[in-house]
């Protein structure tokens, strides 16, 4: 735009100039003025009982649950893939049911029972779906295994409990464990190396009792 002095001046360039205005003015002991001092966080005490063992933590009251499975109880099995809730990577059980410990605050299970994939099954003695998943191959990379395994079990105790989704086309009835239920119901986990067969198979000999 043009000035009344003949300077012009771009939209960009009063962009520019005005960003630099405020990260001068923001600086620490800019114009003389004292530093300012960013609050503490505040933290607020959780006892959770996790795989079975009782915690208790003093923790931001930020902080996401799987940031404190992961960076405090360092229980790294719970993975983190977008941290928005669309992957299904970070999925646990909490009381018995999955959800994406991502955009749960950790304060919000105070007094719950979270299960994480190391709180399944261990080395010689595995959980039936960690077991029908090596079986099957249902994983290649293994990045986004501990969050469909954890989801695996939870479909398959909501299928029994008679929980219908998307595609049970009667609502009054048992839902059964079907490839198209059991294909719906493990929607949210994604598994970017394409095991989706293999995982659907596993999933199938744990329903039937084969696993």
């Amino acid at each position: 735009m043009e000035q009344g002095d003949g300077l012009e001046v771009s939209r960009r360039g009063m962009l520019v100039a005005g960003a630099a205005v405020v990260a001068v003015s923001a600086a620490p002991g800019a114009e003389g003025q004292p530093a300012v001092t960013p609050p503490a966080p505040v933290t607020m005490p959780v006892t959770l009982q996790v795989n079975g063992r009782r915690i208790t933590r003093d923790v931001d009251t930020r902080t996401t649950l799987l940031d404190l499975l992961r960076e405090g109880l360092h229980l790294t099995g719970t993975k983190k893939g977008c941290d928005h809730g669309q992957c299904g990577a970070c999925t646990v059980l909490v009381d018995g049911k999955r959800i994406n410990s991502c955009l749960s605050l950790a304060l919000m299970h105070d007094g719950d029972a979270v299960t994480t994939i190391e709180g399944l099954g261990r080395p010689g003695d595995l959980h039936p779906m960690q077991a029908a998943f090596v079986r099957h191959d249902g994983y290649q990379c293994g990045y986004c295994t501990p969050g469909q395994i954890c989801s695996a079990v939870a479909v398959l105790g909501e299928i029994k409990a008679g929980v219908p989704s998307h595609v049970t086309a009667d609502l009054t009835a048992r839902p059964a464990a079907s490839n198209d239920e059991m294909r719906e119901r493990m929607s949210g986990n994604i598994c970017r190396c394409g095991a989706y067969s293999n995982i659907l198979e596993a999933m199938g000999d744990v329903a039937g009792g084969k696993a």
